[in-house]
């Protein structure tokens, strides 16, 4: 029989620990025979496995699993019966949630054959995550049969996703089933309900991608899936941080700016800024550089870039911060695809560990699609009514769009004005379901001085209440701690104003 889905074993095989020894069919209660040292070494033949009275699992899975109601019953068999294999298994959730984040999963169709009804709730909702919007995923019930009846009488996508309650010996009969019926080249993840370390590395021979063990979470699936394919010439996918505006004016460049600014220059980590605010970004200005066309460029020939093309459309602000600056002229209407926008998103991803993401206050298709698709986003608000509203109608959607995702983290902006009435803080963040991640005093003088200079607050006044702030928000986002020793800090040459390049005739 010729196995549909195999891929090298090369990579599963370790002498030192090769458990496929002769572990052949024995009565109930007695114990494996295997071959001494000394011994010669019979012919090889393939593992089969004699499902006992109860099956073996780890503590570690065994509270998991026992308590679900629809879980079959599972006794830990003997005091000795410790899996590490299946041990490894069993916390692989919670190592594989966090790298869900970093996934990119191609435009494939992905069909799930599932027979718990958890099991198709974590599918129907990692279905529905932003990670997988490019997959066209399709959960069926029925398990491992349900696969192979179907695949008789149509082809089989590049991945398949089968679970099944069935003992160790009656899953590789079936796993044999779906072998004959598969495509080359597809990709088969098999749920198991117990772990098991020979059952695990004879799924591995026998050509299995991956094997979890039940129940399994939405982001568990996620991961394993990613995973899959990764590509390997790209060694990391970026995060993208997404910065909106509540309202015009509540100063979400700014605040996107000097966060990615605190980021590369007090974190020590590689970021890039993308001002997608096309007619009227200030990225440019922000940072004294002279306005280029390297995100109108980009979004005009997508399928064109390359991390050579790249990095010519980008400015090298700091050693470790760049900007794809905006044009910031009226000379075009800007009308982009959405799938534009998302393209060129991607393709930036691989430039740097973190991309910050400067969004428009508008609201467009490519705008709804690069919130939901963004790693983690900020909501930029001022204590007034309009900003509550706004700030609600935002985090609303973008909670329905990302289920499986943290809610949107909301700082709150220009709090403090003299005899402006303001809604507090705390009343803000309730009437939303939000609490403030951060709350930046209102500084007009550093704002000010920093805006006309083409300078951040952290080089204008570090030691401000701004500054703080902002390097607050730069480890939240970043997830990282500030270095106790801080390099040099990249200075930009400071010998030209901005204003001669802003009214500089055009050539």
């Amino acid at each position: 029989m010729t196995n549909a889905f195999a891929h090298s074993q090369t990579e599963f095989e370790d002498d030192a620990f090769d458990l496929d020894m002769d572990y052949v069919r024995a009565e109930p209660g007695a114990v494996a025979a295997f071959p001494a040292p000394d011994a010669a070494p019979a012919p090889r033949e393939p593992l089969q496995f004699t499902p006992p009275e109860t099956l073996p699992a780890t503590a570690a899975a065994l509270a998991p699993v026992a308590a679900h109601p629809a879980a079959p019953a599972v006794v830990q068999h003997g005091a000795d019966a410790f899996n590490p294999v299946g041990e490894m298994i069993a916390h692989a959730g919670a190592a594989l949630a966090p790298m869900a984040a970093d996934v990119a999963v191609p435009r494939i169709a992905i069909h799930v054959f599932a027979e718990r009804q958890d099991t198709l709730a974590s599918a129907e909702r990692a279905g529905q995550d932003r990670r997988l919007s490019r997959a066209t995923t399709q959960v069926r019930v029925g398990g491992v049969p349900a696969a192979v009846e179907t695949y008789r009488h149509e082809p089989t996508p590049p991945l398949v996703i089968v679970e099944s309650t069935a003992d160790p010996m009656t899953l590789l009969g079936q796993i044999d089933s779906l072998a004959e019926v598969c495509d080359a080249g597809t990709k088969v993840v098999v749920i198991a309900a117990v772990n098991d370390i020979l059952l695990y590395r004879e799924l591995m021979r026998r050509g299995v991608s991956e094997y979890l063990v039940a129940p399994v979470q939405p982001l568990q699936l996620i991961a394993a899936i990613g995973g899959l394919f990764a590509d390997p010439a790209q060694p990391f996918v970026g995060r993208t941080i997404a910065f909106v505006g509540a309202r015009g004016g509540a100063g979400s460049s700014s605040v996107a700016h000097n966060t990615a600014y605190a980021m590369s220059e007090r974190i020590g980590a590689n970021t890039v800024i993308v001002d997608y605010d096309l007619p009227f970004g200030t990225a440019g200005l922000d940072f004294n550089q002279d306005p280029l066309n390297g995100v109108a460029d980009a979004l005009s020939q997508p399928d064109r870039l390359d991390p050579t093309l790249l990095d010519r459309m980008m400015v090298r602000c700091t050693d470790k911060l760049s900007l794809f600056a905006a044009p910031a002229t009226l000379d075009a209407d800007w009308d982009v695809s959405p799938e534009a926008f998302e393209e060129v998103t991607t393709q930036i991803r691989g430039t740097a560990p973190f991309v910050v993401l400067d969004l428009p206050h508008l609201w467009s298709g490519w705008m709804r699609r690069g919130l939901i698709a963004a790693d983690e986003v900020v909501v930029v608000a001022t204590p007034d009514l309009a900003s509550l509203r706004n700030s609600k109608n935002m985090i609303d959607l973008i909670k329905q769009g990302r289920p499986n995702d943290a809610p949107p983290r909301l700082v709150l902006n220009q709090v403090g004005v003299p005899g402006r009435p303001e809604i507090p803080a705390k009343d803000f963040g309730a009437a939303l379901g939000v609490h403030p991640s951060l709350i930046i005093p209102f500084e007009p003088k550093v704002f000010g001085a920093a805006a006309n200079n083409g300078q951040m607050i952290l080089d204008l006044n570090g030691k401000s209440k701004a500054a703080e702030s902002f390097q607050t928000l730069a480890q939240i986002v970043s997830r990282r701690e500030l270095p106790q020793l801080t390099g040099p800090k990249g200075a930009k040459p400071q010998g030209r104003s901005i204003f001669g390049s802003l009214f500089k005739k055009k050539g």
